[in-house]
Parts: C-alpha cells; sequence; structure tokens
C-alpha cells in the first residue's frame, strides 16, 4: 500500500511536469504571435495593446508555468535514480532549462517591461526582433526537451551505483509547492516561486546526503 502511494504522488509529479511543460510551450507561443502582432501591426494603438496583453501572459502565465516546470523537472531529477548527471539527455535538459530561466526573467521580460513602459509613454515602436526572435527559441527548446525525454537519446554520461527513489513526502513536496505558488502568484499578481525554491533546496540537501553515505567507506571490522 505505502509503495503504491508513493508511485501515485510519483506519477503526480510526472503529470504536473508535463502539464505545465505544455503550457510553458503554449504561452511562449502566445506570446510570439502577440509580439509578431505589434511588431508588424499598421497602427500605434494595435502595438500598444499587443505589447500590453504579452506582458500581461508573461507574468501572470508563463512565468509560473516555467517555474512549475523547471521545479518538477529538478525534483524528478533529485528524487529519482536518472539523477541529473547520469544521462545525456537528462544533463541537457537540465542546462538548456537553466538557461531559458536565465534568458526569460534576465533577458525576455526585462525587455518586454521596458517594451510596454515605452508604448504606454506615447512611444509605440514596434518591439525589437530579438523579442520576437527570443519567444521562438523559448518554444522552440522546450519542443526539443519533449523529444529528448521521448527518445532519451546518447546513452549515459557515467556509470555507477543509482540513488535510490525519494520517500513520499518529497513528491508530495513536489506537486504542493508549485501549486501554492502559483496561486499566491495570481494573488500578488507577480510569480514567486518561493516555496518551490525551499522544497528544492530541502531535497538537494537530502540528496548530498544520501549520496555520501553511499560512497563512503565501510569501516573495518
Amino acid at each position: 500500500m505505502k509503495k503504491k502511494t508513493s508511485q501515485r504522488w510519483r506519477q503526480a509529479t510526472v503529470w504536473l511536469h508535463v502539464i505545465t511543460s505544455v503550457g510553458w510551450m503554449g504561452q511562449a507561443l502566445a506570446l510570439f504571435a502577440l509580439l509578431m502582432v505589434s511588431r508588424t501591426a499598421a497602427d500605434g494603438a494595435t502595438r500598444i495593446a499587443a505589447t500590453s496583453m504579452a506582458h500581461e501572459i508573461d507574468t501572470l502565465l508563463l512565468a509560473p508555468l516555467a517555474n512549475a516546470s523547471a521545479f518538477t523537472g529538478f525534483m524528478l531529477a533529485a528524487s529519482t535514480a536518472w539523477g541529473f548527471y547520469r544521462h545525456w539527455w537528462v544533463l541537457a535538459k537540465f542546462v538548456i532549462t537553466l538557461v531559458q530561466l536565465y534568458a526569460g526573467i534576465f533577458l525576455l521580460s526585462g525587455a518586454l517591461q521596458d517594451s510596454v513602459v515605452a508604448a504606454r509613454a506615447g512611444d509605440p515602436d514596434p518591439v525589437p526582433l530579438a523579442q520576437v526572435t527570443g519567444t521562438a527559441l523559448m518554444a522552440s527548446a522546450i519542443a526539443f526537451q519533449a523529444w529528448l525525454s521521448v527518445a532519451k537519446p546518447w546513452g549515459k554520461v557515467r556509470t555507477g551505483a543509482k540513488l535510490p527513489t525519494a520517500p513520499t513526502w518529497v513528491f508530495v513536496s513536489a506537486v504542493a509547492a508549485p501549486l501554492a505558488d502559483i496561486t499566491m502568484g495570481l494573488i500578488l499578481g507577480f510569480p514567486l516561486p518561493a516555496l518551490s525554491l525551499i522544497a528544492l533546496i530541502v531535497r538537494l540537501t537530502g540528496r548530498r546526503r544520501e549520496s555520501r553515505r553511499r560512497t563512503a567507506p565501510v569501516p573495518a571490522t
């Protein structure tokens, strides 16, 4: 019974990872479409409306879904035998996700905010081509990660003993934390992945201890 409960929560974590990843990709495509409208529209009012809507989608939908997708992916890697560095396809997904988070938070979102401020201040110029390209690359990267999850190419990075699957409470937190963060973000009006970060830090600390115990030399008797 206990094993079945743990399996169900692990499956729930995978399910949440899949739907948030699909949502992340869908919102990236929505941003691409709106920014294309903002760039190609003939009148300033349409450009302002499209840019403003893209900003709202980025803040209220894309960012929370991206945070939840990344968090559940990291938790699955840190809580199962897959790990972060045992397989090339997992390592590739990990690196791509980190690049996406950095680019999305510090580059695209900031640039989009600047475009909205400029448009609302009476400067409804088309958004830069780099923003449109960035959203297209984001959606393409998520699609590539989905292929990696299905194909699992390239073999192993390294061999060695597998770490055990985490206890049930870890997968419960992997589901509950992002859902709570999304709810708080909608209430506050901006994404705040606080509980997800805490849960991930706790799990990574526990994983490190497990790894040390397994590699520690056995004392002589």
